[in-house]
């Protein structure tokens, strides 16, 4: 069956990798950037590589959240359904430290973006016989700090990566209790992967960028995960595991929501 599979920030790293993996299978693939001379050229490449001319793609800075919208709004109008949301895009060091709405640019991309655009997206996957949201988490996961989600105080890098990386998974299991119909799986797709974002943060990787590319594949069509919304894998361990204890907690969940909503609205 041809799977209709929409991947952001796959312009490089582990989401280019993953788009040509499912690309040599034959799905219809969109890859995701914010250039558009390098989405073109991605999908040229995906194409040749693979012998797949279903190949298409999408121009959006993901730090926009108004570009975000555009983009859900521009799926719409491409695509009838869609079987598999793979929200990789993340950001970690950025030249500029918010966006232009005063958020924290590693919430606004790693959190705000993927949540406003799965929420656009949900009629496309309900369409779908056996839809699946994969959500890029991460091993740094930290407490939620509302000013720093409000965009109220500005922490480091790291703080703020993981604290949005923890906010991506709690909300992934959010989703998964609201929509039961659809695969959602929040995943560590492991600790410095051989990677540009993971040079430019910590100058050194410890694995290959096609391990985190073999695990998204994976979730996102292997049937062994089909009975699995909900859980969080560890990509470091190979297997599902523990997540932030946070992640397991009602009323912080809902907080996070409540705070989400207040941003958005």
């Amino acid at each position: 069956m041809n799977k209709t599979i929409l991947i952001t920030g796959s312009t490089d790293g582990i989401g280019k990798l993953t788009a040509i993996k499912l690309a040599n299978e034959g799905y219809t693939v969109f890859v995701h950037g914010r250039n558009a001379k390098k989405l073109s050229a991605t999908i040229s490449e995906i194409k040749e590589i693979t012998n797949n001319i279903n190949i298409d793609g999408f121009v959006a800075d993901l730090s926009n959240l108004d570009e975000v919208k555009q983009l859900a709004i521009a799926v719409q109008e491409k695509v009838s359904k869609l079987d598999v949301l793979i929200n990789n895009a993340g950001v970690y060091k950025s030249s500029a430290a918010t966006n232009k709405n005063g958020l924290d640019m590693r919430y606004a991309v790693n959190y705000f973006a993927p949540y406003v655009l799965t929420n656009m997206l949900l009629p496309l996957l309900r369409k779908s016989e056996t839809p699946r949201v994969i959500n890029l988490s991460s091993a740094a996961q930290s407490s939620i700090k509302a000013a720093t989600l409000l965009g109220e105080t500005n922490e480091m890098d790291g703080a703020t990566y993981a604290q949005s990386k923890l906010a991506l998974l709690m909300w992934s299991f959010y989703l998964a209790t609201k929509e039961p119909n659809i695969l959602v799986i929040p995943v560590n797709p492991g600790s410095l992967l051989n990677t540009n974002m993971v040079k430019e943060a910590f100058g050194k990787s410890w694995s290959s960028a096609d391990k985190g590319a073999t695990i998204l594949y994976n979730l996102a069509i292997s049937e062994n995960h089909k009975n699995n919304s909900g859980k969080y894998f560890d990509n470091d361990k190979g297997s599902y595991g523990n997540a932030h204890p946070d992640a397991y907690d009602v009323n912080k969940i809902h907080q996070l929501i409540e705070l989400t909503e207040k941003v958005l609205s």
